[in-house]
């Protein structure tokens, strides 16, 4: 079974309303470690038992995002030399795009579940091609992506149909939404998590709040019906300024949790390049 890389990429410097994300790693860490809760998954696997997670801690990021995309590159190709699968804690969702550039390069182009309440495929938002609003075109302008699934959207525009029709994005929204909605996807597959995805009452430690998204359970089906070999994930967009009781934080740390599992349980994909 693959080894599993956990870091964080601490920056916010592409978020379009306020900074605060660059914080979400260590919140996020601090409640995955803390003696709160137990390292068990609902899949049923242990971290430190059953399952191995390195924590590599957070990488020295910049105020440079062309200097930061090469350093992330550059550490998933170091967590891939040594076998292991890495998951990243963001900052904001910017970050998924060398994320996501990097596992191409291993796998080529890969099936992307994203979750989100918002589709991150502006062409170009507050003329900053590289903010948090776009990971998801300039992954789709680069051909990285084979197929995009995106769950829980609830603020489609007209430019971003546009875009979704332009790229060939599926987009499940949230009307009349539930898990059965959802394909499930071959590999290699790519997670992603916005937690803005999930409602705001179980997830209010975000910078763009919308009501209308997805419980945690349904998220939990969504996650656990994924079959397919895992060759990366993101948690992003966690906000610990506007949190309330650190249940975002919780959140995500058992988010970890169940990653880690499913990752575990898909087992390890080939390397086609």
């Amino acid at each position: 079974m693959p080894a599993i890389r956990l870091f964080g990429l601490p920056t916010d410097i592409n978020s379009s309303f306020e900074r605060g994300a660059a914080a979400g790693p260590a919140a996020i860490r601090a409640a995955l470690w803390s003696d709160r809760g137990n390292m068990a998954s609902e899949l049923g696997p242990e971290i430190g038992v059953d399952i191995m997670l390195n924590d590599d801690g957070d990488l020295p990021l910049t105020e440079d995002s062309a200097l930061d995309d090469a350093a992330i590159r550059r550490h998933v190709a170091y967590v891939r030399e040594d076998g292991e699968i890495p998951l990243a804690l963001g900052g904001d969702h910017a970050v998924t795009f060398p994320l996501v550039e990097a596992a191409a390069t291993c796998f080529g182009p890969v099936n992307i579940l994203h979750i989100d309440a918002h589709p991150d495929l502006y062409a170009d938002f507050a003329s900053n091609p590289r903010s948090h609003a776009s990971p998801f075109a300039r992954i789709c302008e680069a051909g990285h992506a084979k197929r995009l699934v995106q769950v829980g959207i609830r603020t489609m525009n007209r430019h971003c149909r546009e875009q979704a029709a332009r790229f060939g994005v599926e987009v499940i929204p949230m009307a009349d939404f539930t898990p059965d909605r959802v394909p499930v996807l071959e590999g290699p597959l790519y997670i992603s998590i916005d937690l803005d995805g999930i409602d705001p009452s179980a997830a209010p430690g975000v910078a763009h709040p919308e009501p209308g998204g997805l419980t945690v359970r349904e998220l939990l089906a969504v996650l656990h019906k994924q079959t397919a070999p895992i060759v990366g994930a993101d948690i992003v967009e966690h906000h610990p300024g506007r949190d309330v009781g650190d249940v975002t934080a919780i959140l995500g740390a058992k988010l970890i949790r169940e990653l880690v599992a499913l990752i575990d349980r898909n087992g390890p994909a080939k390397t086609t390049l």
